[in-house]
């Protein structure tokens, strides 16, 4: 059974947020999103915004396709 896009996001979003060597507090200040909000996406419960996918992905330094890869 494939992954739901929520899921998957989740983990590109884990992945390269450790791959930066940043913690949640810290993306979560960069993007302007709640450490909780932040915790919830990359545990695959909440599903951003397109407008908090792009400050994330601003935050993360990475293309679109890094951060939606898969889905």
């Amino acid at each position: 059974m494939p992954k739901k896009p929520t899921k998957l996001f989740g983990q590109n979003l884990y992945r390269l947020r450790n791959a930066a060597a940043l913690t949640q507090e810290q993306l979560a200040e960069q993007a302007d999103v709640s450490r909780r909000f932040l915790q919830e996406i990359e545990a695959g419960q909440k599903n951003p915004t397109v407008q908090v996918a792009a400050r994330l992905r601003s935050a993360l330094h990475c293309s679109w396709d890094t951060l939606l890869r898969g889905l």
